[in-house]
């Protein structure tokens, strides 16, 4: 409820037995609306259901164009440890509340000790399956394209990635077997029935402040104490300890159309806000570019709403220059439901933007 605002769209979504109270209420207070899915299950059902193009061929040939469920990312990930020994290291940085592994990989070519590195994760929100398809994405096209494109072999040469494909691991598996809309952890509170905390409301900063909730059957609940999820702790855990080195960190959400940057917290400005705004700028452009869409940028709490606890401003905090949340597409007409069509799109012109930002850290930023 604290999301609805005066003069501004919201999406709901309904069981289709309330669907005539709904209408007749929303006329009654003459809010105009529109019907952007008439049968949710149907668009569900065609991402999760049987496909033929999962079989394994004899080969290892992933399909990056369709959804995967965690355990094919989990063998992806095996396999790219594999076939790339010396571009590709794997390794987990904690385990999650149900004792699932948290494993990054680390993309770039062992030249020397101390590098400067990007960190990438996806699906902080479960629901947000866009997220995961885009961090596959960008380690198949850094690995398939260091050979012939000078502009990969570059990053790949001077920088570390370090990419989280499945941040929210239990949320992510549970968005595939139980609740397709599913967004939070699936951590369980001694008495209380709701589980879940929002894994972007859970870190140390201005913790459960504005635009988090303190009820743990809350979208946004920051849970009972900053970093009691023990996937931001690891997450956490790891930042700090690479802090010298992580030049750059950024979370791929979904949706919105959006590059965000600090503060959420505050309507303040950043004190290097010329060199990380004119980032956002180029890498908004660079988007552009691919397919012709259109994506607002800036600070967090001015471009989409005040939040509290959120990593991006963790991690500016901690001495991340350039900290950046990607809200990928649409703006609402499929929303979490992106069809598997729009994954390649998606993730092509969100690759240009992540290239981008990571080849301004070559650069030094004298504005």
């Amino acid at each position: 409820v604290s999301l609805i605002r005066e003069n501004s769209p919201v999406d709901v979504h309904m069981g289709w037995n309330k669907t005539q109270w709904l209408r007749r209420h929303l006329r009654q207070a003459h809010i105009h609306y529109k019907v952007l899915i008439s049968n949710l299950q149907t668009e569900i059902e065609k991402q999760i259901g049987y496909r033929s193009s999962r079989k394994r061929r004899s080969e290892f040939q992933y399909d990056y164009e369709v959804y995967h469920p965690l355990e094919e990312i989990r063998s992806w990930m095996f396999e790219m440890n594999r076939t790339h020994p010396h571009l590709v290291d794997l390794f987990s940085i904690g385990q999650s509340y149900e004792g699932r592994p948290l494993y990054v990989l680390q993309l770039g070519k062992r030249t020397r000790p101390f590098k400067k590195a990007v960190w990438i994760d996806c699906g902080v929100h479960a629901r947000e399956w866009i997220g995961p398809a885009f961090c596959q994405w960008f380690v198949k096209e850094a690995l398939n394209s260091y050979q012939h494109d000078s502009s990969m072999r570059r990053l790949m040469n001077q920088l570390n990635f370090y990419i989280m494909p499945v941040f929210n691991v239990d949320g992510y598996h549970y968005s595939w077997k139980t609740d397709r809309f599913w967004r939070k952890t699936r951590s369980k509170i001694p008495k209380y029935h709701c589980r879940g905390v929002d894994a972007n409301r859970n870190w140390k900063v201005k913790w459960c402040d504005e635009g988090a909730s303190l009820h743990p059957c809350d979208d946004t609940y920051c849970g009972p104490f900053p970093e009691s999820e023990p996937e931001v702790k690891a997450v956490a855990k790891f930042l700090r300890k690479h802090r010298k080195r992580v030049k750059a960190y950024i979370s791929i959400h979904a949706y919105a159309q959006m590059l965000l940057y600090p503060y959420s917290y505050k309507y303040a400005t950043i004190p290097n806000f010329n060199c990380v705004e004119s980032a956002a700028q180029n890498a908004v452009s660079a988007l552009y570019s691919a397919y012709g869409v259109r994506y607002r940028y800036g600070p967090a709490s001015t471009t989409l709403y005040v939040s509290s606890g959120s990593s991006i401003d963790w991690a500016y905090k901690n001495g991340i220059p350039y900290a950046f949340a990607f809200e990928l597409r649409d703006t609402g007409y499929y929303g979490f439901l992106l069809p598997e069509t729009l994954i390649h799109p998606t993730c092509t012109e969100t690759m240009r933007a992540v290239k981008t930002i990571a080849s301004g850290l070559l650069k030094k930023c004298t504005k």
